[in-house]
């Protein structure tokens, strides 16, 4: 029987802990939300670039060469992207803040990673936010998370073969029975109000894009034994990603996908998964649709499906060298792999002239976490040799690494060893990034893309006639 000390003592205890909490809930009560912060600021900066425009709109700011036409439009000054700007040798930088700082500045649910939520905040706000902002995006976020019956019976009726990266396209635009943008649209909505009911389909999707990646994880690998899961409302986004996908109580894993979501969420507008997202969400396509446009461009294996390719040639190369990571012997087998005609992939770079601060990031991770994994050893043992062989074979203008590098081994040394799975975490990641854009877009009323193109015959026309 317990004494009337030890009653007080405990009565007094559950006091305290129903104050703090009570405290804890009215910060969070009291904070603004993202779309209540969003809603104060974008008039002001949507009237600002107005004036921008009719002011400056005749300034000549880029010359496009021939090359450049035919090089994919590669580094033409053209596309306007907020959330982030990549310097060929600082790297990318998020509202003005590097990836370190990120890792600094931003509110952390664990010990390390920054987490994805806060960095939605800074993407479209321009603004960090207080961790009880941050944690009421994490809630608004896990609130969306529940799928529609007909998304989930038309994953579980896919075939298992099909790239899994097709079925993550295939279900979002699934989803387009959902926008809250398109229905809007369709009533008649002034366009002043777009941009809320895009906010809406956004949050909606990123919300939901956990599930419909650990359904398709599920399915292909498991069986369907991980379908029963559910998100939890009180955990955060990597938390709650690494618990659907059966990784549950690994606080370290759980750390990685909060940094994996993070830094692979945004790289400026003109890669192929940006761009193809605001090309078609210029045409007032809804975020449902841009995002699976996006998708798709980033399945390719120049773009997304890199990582999957790494990491299968990193296991060739592993069989090839026998444990023998050698300078003498790496540098032989990527000799052997330049003069077969194949690229050594991870490495190189459209923008970046030197390593890529992404790669960096997860190394660190790496070596924190488990600097005696063989495949980390392996890759750490690349990265030593492989940028002099690519500079003296001279073809590579950015002989560093780049993200995909890395990121297949962190995953494989958790568990999660499905290379083919790789991509949909990356467009899981990437949603952070483009989506914001797409409510700036519509918030500041951003034109449909149209660039003009000509016939081979007409840029010879033009170009003998500048000649002359």
């Amino acid at each position: 029987m317990l004494s009337s000390q030890a009653i007080k003592k405990s009565a007094a205890s559950a006091l305290k802990q129903q104050s703090r909490l009570f405290s804890q809930n009215n910060n969070l009560l009291q904070a603004k939300s993202l779309k209540e912060t969003f809603k104060d600021i974008y008039p002001a900066k949507a009237a600002a670039i107005k004036e921008f425009k009719k002011q400056y709109g005749d300034v000549v700011i880029d010359q496009v060469k021939l090359s450049q036409a035919y090089g994919g439009m590669r580094g033409i000054k053209s596309l306007v992207w907020e959330g982030s700007v990549l310097d060929p040798v600082e790297g990318i930088r998020f509202r003005g803040l590097t990836i370190p700082e990120v890792t600094e500045q931003l509110p952390k649910f664990g010990a390390d990673s920054p987490c994805p939520e806060a960095l939605l905040w800074l993407l479209l706000t321009g603004e960090k936010p207080s961790m009880e902002q941050t944690k009421l995006l994490s809630k608004d976020l896990a609130s969306r998370s529940e799928l529609p019956k007909h998304t989930t019976d038309l994953l579980d009726s896919l075939p298992k073969d099909l790239h899994p990266m097709a079925q993550f396209s295939i279900a979002v635009v699934s989803l387009e029975s959902e926008s809250k943008f398109s229905k809007a649209y369709a009533a008649g909505v002034n366009k002043g109000e777009y941009w809320d009911y895009a906010y809406e389909d956004c949050l909606n999707l990123l919300g939901k894009l956990p599930a419909i990646g650990a359904r398709i994880y599920s399915n292909v690998f498991h069986e369907g034994k991980l379908n029963n899961l559910k998100a939890d409302p009180n955990s955060d986004y990597g938390k709650n990603l690494a618990h659907l996908l059966g990784f549950e109580n690994n606080e370290n894993f759980t750390e990685l996908m909060r940094l994996y979501m993070t830094i692979h969420s945004d790289h400026e507008g003109g890669n192929v998964s940006a761009h193809t997202t605001h090309l078609v969400g210029s045409a007032l396509s809804s975020p449902y649709l841009s995002f699976a446009a996006g998708l798709n461009g980033l399945a390719g294996p120049l773009h997304g499906r890199a990582n999957q390719e790494v990491l299968e040639w990193l296991f060739k190369f592993k069989e090839a060298v026998k444990g023998d990571y050698s300078k003498e012997s790496i540098e032989k087998y990527l000799w052997e792999t330049l003069n077969a005609g194949r690229v050594v992939p991870g490495y190189g770079h459209a923008v970046l002239r030197k390593t890529d601060p992404r790669y960096t990031a997860q190394r660190e991770f790496a070596l924190k976490h488990f600097p005696d994994y063989d495949l980390f050893k392996l890759v750490s043992a690349i990265y030593q040799v492989a940028p002099e062989v690519l500079t003296k074979q001279g073809k590579t203008k950015n002989p560093w690494p780049n993200v995909d590098s890395h990121s297949g081994v962190l995953l494989q040394y958790y568990g999660l060893t499905e290379a083919s799975f790789y991509t949909v975490l990356f467009g899981i990641s990437r949603a952070f990034g483009v989506l914001p854009q797409l409510i700036l877009d519509r918030a500041y009323g951003m034109s449909i893309e149209r660039p003009k193109s000509f016939s081979t015959e007409k840029f010879m026309e033009l170009v003998t006639k500048n000649q002359k």
